[in-house]
């Protein structure tokens, strides 16, 4: 899964005041991630506010974006959930034209074990007709996917072949890396840890900023890659304040103010978020209209 190391990102889903989906936006930020250089675009994640979306609204904006890319790089779609029946009825039923793979987050809230980690997984497996990306954020689903469980699937399954780490430890990352299955890739999925995690042997970032700036955040990722660390740390410390702001509040409703200063598409978002503080639009505005 070469197509699959560098820079990806974890697509916004635009939205009108109202709170309808913005296809004209989507259309743009779809064209202005390609022409910044990223290597491929993931649908459906967190920061796409998939679980505030229909079965419908999901269904037209992976159509929209497969439609505008039209194969000029992959696209990656997120279908995971903490009922392992429904997320399997999902993977039979779906129209795989134009994918590449698909990123599988954790179950949230059930916390389950890590043996009930290995079956999810082993029953999502067993289902997709395409290759399948781990996804650990305890941050939001409040359970750990260890690192000898990601080894286990990895080494078990052909078909799972990477894993989108967001569990702040370079520590669990390294044991993956030190003894993973050839070919299996490590994927950052904090922006402001992909240049250690690369360093360690990671493979590159599922992204949140390059949203916003996605030709100064692959340029730092493909620095990183082929070990031109100055200049990697160069660009890291030139959009380190920047990553840091868009989280203060919130994602996605940090990263879509900064869309929102660059014209690429209104801040709006869907309750039970909200759009940030004036003061942080101030600060985030003015920091990404000068980078």
């Amino acid at each position: 899964m070469k197509e699959l190391k560098g820079t990806g990102v974890a697509m916004v889903t635009p939205f009108n005041v109202d709170g309808s989906i913005n296809f004209t936006h989507l259309e743009k930020l779809t064209n202005h991630l390609i022409d910044g250089g990223v290597e491929y675009l993931v649908v459906m994640g967190t920061t796409g506010e998939s679980v505030t979306l229909t079965k419908q609204e999901k269904d037209d904006v992976l159509d929209c974006v497969v439609r505008v890319t039209d194969g000029r790089i992959p696209v990656i779609l997120g279908v995971g959930g903490n009922n392992t029946a429904e997320v399997c009825a999902q993977l039979n039923n779906l129209d795989t034209t134009g994918l590449t793979a698909i990123l599988s987050v954790s179950p949230a809230y059930n916390k389950p074990t890590q043996e009930g980690i290995y079956q999810h997984y082993a029953a999502i497996s067993d289902c997709s007709l395409l290759p399948i990306i781990l996804y650990n954020v305890p941050g939001r689903t409040s359970s750990n996917i260890t690192a000898e469980t990601t080894l286990r699937l990895a080494h078990d399954f052909e078909n799972i072949v990477a894993i989108k780490e967001a569990s702040g430890s370079l520590d669990q990352c390294m044991k993956i890396i030190k003894d993973r299955p050839e070919g299996f890739l490590m994927i950052s999925g904090d922006d402001n840890f992909s240049l250690p995690l690369i360093a360690s042997g990671g493979d590159g970032v599922i992204s949140v900023v390059a949203n916003a700036l996605p030709r100064e955040y692959s340029d730092l990722i493909r620095a990183s890659l082929a070990g031109d660390f100055e200049t990697a740390r160069t660009l890291q410390y030139r959009l380190f304040d920047i990553v840091n702001l868009l989280f203060v509040e919130g994602n996605p409703a940090g990263v879509k103010c900064a869309l929102n200063a660059l014209g690429v598409c209104e801040e709006n978002v869907r309750l039970p978020l909200v759009q940030v503080s004036d003061k942080l639009r101030s600060e985030l505005s003015e920091l990404v209209r000068n980078v």
